[in-house]
This record gives C-alpha cells, structure tokens and sequence, in this order.
C-alpha cells in the first residue's frame, strides 16, 4: 500500500455548520481518489480498531469513522501509515486518499525490506532464503569465518573494522563444518549482509529470540560506528556480529542467524500521549494496569503457577548447545529450576535467569516495539537481551490472545531482590510505515507466539 498522507472529509449527509465547509475541514486538501477496500482495512485496523464498518450507503472504497473517537488519535500528530488530519466537524466523516506527498515515516515493513533488497540497499554474499525477512525485520546471517578476540570493540569514527581486527585478533576460526564459540570469548564474525542504506533510513539491530534465551551476547557493529546495533543514514559497508556467549558454549555454522536489524526512517516513536490513547482502544497489555512512562512499562510474575515454577537458572557447568537442534536438549542439563512461594527471588551477581512478565503484551498490526535497554535505576541487573517485538505479537488475528514478554535477567555486582510485581522495563512502540504483508504468527515461522514462561527452542518441552 502507497499512501503518504491523508484527510478526513464530512460526508455529504451530514448537516454542516454555517461558516464555509472548507473552513472547517482538514488542511492540505488535494486531488482526491478512492481507496481500495483492502487499503481501508488496514489503515482501520491500524488506526482504529475499535471503528464503525463500512455504511451501506457508501461503496466498499470508502470508510466511515466516527469523528469524536477520531480525533483521540489523530490530532494532528503523525500517524501511520500516512500523515492524517481531522476536521472538527463532528460527526461522521469519510477517510479517502488524498495527493501524494513525501514517503511516510516509520519501521519498514517486510514487502518493504523487499524493495531495498531488490534495489540493492541490502546486499548478501548468498542468496536470501525463506523466511529471512521478518515482518518488521531482517534476520541477519553468520559468514564462513570468525575471529577470537581479545576484548569487545567498537571501530570508531573514520576507522574501519577490518583494520582493528587486525588489532584484536588472537585467531581465525574456519566455521564451514562448525566451531564451538567458548562461553567467556570474544568473537567477531563478518556477515554474509551488507547494507548501502539511503540517506533518511537507519537501521537498528539485536539479537533473536532464541539468541537471548542462550545468553548469548551479541551485538552488531559496523565501519565507522561509535555504538553497539545502530547503524547512521547513509551508511554503506560490512556488518559484523559481535558474539560473546555467557552461559553455554555454542557450535556455530555459516548462516545461522543470531541476529536481526530493522529500518527506520525519521521519527516513529510514540509519545506517552499517543501511548494512553493506543491502549486505551487496543488493549496492549493485560494482567494488570498499563504503566505509561515514557514507554509502556512491563514487571516480572513471581507469583507461582502449576507446579510453583517462576522460571529458570543457567546452570554453571554444561556441554555444547548445537544451535541448529531444535527440541534436542533436555532443560534439566542446562537449567535449575525456580520456585518462589513468597513471590520474592534474590538473584545471585554473575548468574543468568529466565523469567516472565506479570502482563501478557500485544503488538498491533501497525507497529512494532522494542525492549527498553537496562537502565541503572531500575536495579542491579540488566533484562532482555532480544529486545524486538514483531507487528502481530500476540495479537488475536495473528494466532495470539496476548502473549507474556519472556524476561532474560542478568545480575551484576550484588545480590538483588526481586519482587512479584516489580516493573524491571519499559517496551517502547513505534509506528510502522506499513502495515507488513504477514504479520507475527500467522503462517510464519514463530517460535513464541502465545507463549508463556519458555526457554529456547532448542530446549525440549518439560
């Protein structure tokens, strides 16, 4: 769908006030044209769920929204997947396309992450596979070597990457038929994807989910890069995982993917106001009230359900995880078992956990969200490692009723109590610039739509 900006207008039925009609409708009026029932659909399923159908009077090509509930959302503020107005007619109005203006802002969607590919803004050593590109994302895939470094590094302003591995490098590792990555070391893997972003478009990455469930640090860097998974407009080069595993050793091949990235262009982030109104007509959270500051804040259930398990503990010594097992590990070798009857849980400096969120988190179709970064005053632990969530997490349409946010906690210097209830983050939403062709669990590859308390797939089911 190619629509850049829209205006609401009366419907011809409805009795208008006495100053002139076009005083009082949305600004920026220009040639109109209808449009399709399906462009209708997603652009009501975006912005108003909770919205009137199309009136019999009127052709499948139009929409008909009721203003009051309208202007909750639209005020004038930017709203994907176009720039939206509303007249302050009340009342019914029709919502139709209006002239084509600048291309909208917000995290590309998979049809187009396919247009960059096909443009050559996405570049890769092998050809794409199925499943690769992600609703709002691209997963990203490891090349035929990697290096063991001495410490983690970024490459700086003006400087390249390849020229401080060459700083760094204790050896090269051969992955064509698997290596193991030590749990504690360093590695740098050069990317089979490479990006030649245009110069109003960013990329932003982090690890899977899976990736997260292992403790697998791993971050992506790039030439000329002064942070950790973000990638400046107009970048043009290599990408490189970083990949430092922290509980578990792992074998690794050529094209594994640990990795993912997503594009931006301009500003699609939502405020604390546009936030409240969201939730207020789409749910984004149950099990409790939503907390709306400066993102949606989300806390950990302590609270013991069947069998009084509140999550798991990395166990210190432990074989290799073959990272293309799927269902292949028996948890017990890997994970100690939590109970907490009193909903406390005091985690130990070093140890690594994996815990739920008390509320079960929905992603409409026409956004995305990201895991905040651990912040200092939360506490002495960092949470959540894979940080993306997918336009269609669990949302109903997409095979989900809300799903709970599946927490990868990390103690640092002292021991720390952790409380049922206790908010450990924020997840921040942003704006699609499309509503993706497929959304997060309906008929794609999804390992955790619906989930609940889960480890990684490639631990078999307890």
């Amino acid at each position: 769908m190619q629509v850049d900006w829209l205006h609401i207008a009366p419907l011809p039925t409805i009795t208008l006030p006495s100053q002139p009609p076009e005083a009082t409708v949305a600004r920026d009026r220009g040639p109109e044209s209808a449009l399709a029932e399906t462009e209708i659909e997603a652009l009501l399923e975006m912005l108003l769920p909770h919205r009137h159908r199309h009136a019999p009077e009127h052709t499948a090509e139009d929409a008909v929204l009721d203003l009051p509930h309208v202007r909750q959302h639209l005020d004038d503020q930017f709203i994907a997947p176009g720039r939206a107005f509303y007249s302050p007619l009340g009342g019914m109005c029709l919502l139709r396309r209006a002239k084509r203006g600048n291309a909208m802002t917000g995290v590309l969607a998979s049809q187009q992450i396919d247009a960059l590919i096909a443009s050559g803004a996405i570049r890769a050593d092998l050809p794409f596979v199925e499943g690769q590109v992600q609703p709002a994302s691209l997963d990203l895939r490891l090349g035929p070597v990697a290096y063991r470094v001495r410490a983690s590094f970024l490459a700086g302003q003006g400087r390249r990457v390849a020229d401080r591995i060459a700083d760094f490098e204790m050896h090269r590792i051969d992955l064509a038929q698997g290596a193991v990555l030590e749990k504690g070391c360093v590695y740098l893997v050069p990317l089979m994807e490479s990006i030649a972003l245009p110069d109003d478009i960013q990329a932003i990455a982090n690890a899977k989910s899976s990736t997260g469930r292992l403790d697998l640090l791993t971050r992506v860097i790039c030439d000329g890069g002064v942070e950790f998974d973000r990638i400046a407009p107009g970048y043009d080069g290599p990408l490189y995982a970083e990949i430092c595993p922290r509980s578990f050793s792992v074998l690794v091949r050529p094209g594994m993917r640990l990795n993912q990235i997503r594009f931006r262009k301009g500003r699609s982030v939502l405020t604390d106001t546009e936030l409240t109104a969201l939730h207020a007509t789409d749910t984004l959270v149950g099990g409790g009230p939503a907390v709306i500051d400066e993102g949606l804040g989300f806390s950990v259930d302590l609270m013991p359900g069947a069998g009084g398990l509140v999550g798991y503990r990395a166990r210190p010594h432990t074989g290799v995880i073959d990272l293309d097992r799927i269902g292949a590990y028996d948890p017990r070798d890997y994970w100690d078992e939590l109970r907490a009857d009193n909903g406390q849980l005091i985690l130990d400096p070093g140890a690594f956990y994996i815990l739920v969120s008390r509320e079960a988190v929905h992603i409409p179709p026409g956004y995305a969200a990201e895991m905040a970064p651990y912040l200092a005053m939360v506490g002495e632990f960092r949470v959540h490692y894979a940080g993306f969530f997918d336009p269609g997490f669990g949302h109903a349409a997409a095979g989900g009723a809300g799903a709970r946010g599946v927490l990868e906690v990390r103690c640092h210097e002292a021991p720390f109590v952790l409380e049922h209830g206790q908010i450990v983050g924020r997840l921040v939403y942003e704006r699609m610039s499309e509503v993706p062709r497929q959304l997060y669990g309906a008929g794609i590859a999804s390992n955790y739509q619906g989930q609940g308390l889960k480890l990684s797939k490639h631990f078999r089911s307890a």
